[in-house]
């Protein structure tokens, strides 16, 4: 069951990242996550983003979490670590670091998984098992 978090859309996951970030509810009013899926985004936020975004400026949150229902209407995959709260497509805000960002993730300990495009990127983490530092550059065409 999903809680209601309504209230809860402006919270901090962390010291530079909004919870409303990672949902879109503007465009998606029913993508609601649980509780478990923001102890997954904070975890995200805390042991990835912010480092990252201390190495590269400011990070834009391209999408976040994804309910089942908007993940099939962007055409994300059935068992995408977006539907849990495990993974982001970012960008940096400063386009002339992206290739900085990509540096920075493919050599941090914590990335499950790092698809490149040539302006954003999608990033996984998983709090609860070894990272699988599945890398693929120039994934998406």
């Amino acid at each position: 069951m999903k809680e209601n978090l309504n209230k809860f859309d402006g919270a901090r996951l962390s010291p530079h990242f909004l919870l409303s970030k990672f949902l879109n509810v503007g465009k998606y009013p029913d993508n609601k996550p649980t509780l478990q899926d923001v102890a997954n985004m904070t975890y995200g936020c805390i042991m990835l983003l912010e480092p990252a975004r201390l190495e590269v400026g400011p990070i834009i949150i391209n999408s976040g979490f994804r309910n089942s229902r908007v993940n099939r209407l962007v055409g994300g995959v059935s068992n995408s670590q977006h539907l849990i709260g495990q993974a982001a497509d970012i960008r940096p805000k400063d386009p002339a670091q992206f290739q900085r960002l990509v540096d920075f993730l493919k050599a941090h300990d914590l990335t499950d998984q790092l698809l490149t495009g040539s302006t954003w990127l999608h990033l996984s983490w998983n709090p609860f098992a070894q990272p699988r530092r599945y890398i693929r550059i120039g994934y998406y065409k």
